[in-house]
């Protein structure tokens, strides 16, 4: 899922986190708000996204510029 998440990023720029669902869920079908989280989690750790808080239940995604 990761490389989906990398996709979509370096198609459509920063997205929120909801709208980053929304993509997953239209181009490569059911996938949790868990999952997503997971991944974003392992993304950020191995330092290829950077998640920031927005405001309360909303988060924003960007690629740093360094891939997998």
């Amino acid at each position: 899922m990761s490389l989906a998440i990398i996709e979509i990023l370096e198609k459509k720029g920063a997205l929120n986190d909801l709208d980053l669902l929304k993509e997953l869920n239209s181009n490569f079908g059911e996938v949790s708000f868990r999952e997503l989280n997971s991944s974003l989690m392992k993304m950020e750790i191995g330092g290829v996204v950077w998640v920031s808080r927005l405001t309360k239940g909303k988060r924003h995604v960007e690629l740093t510029g360094k891939s997998q």
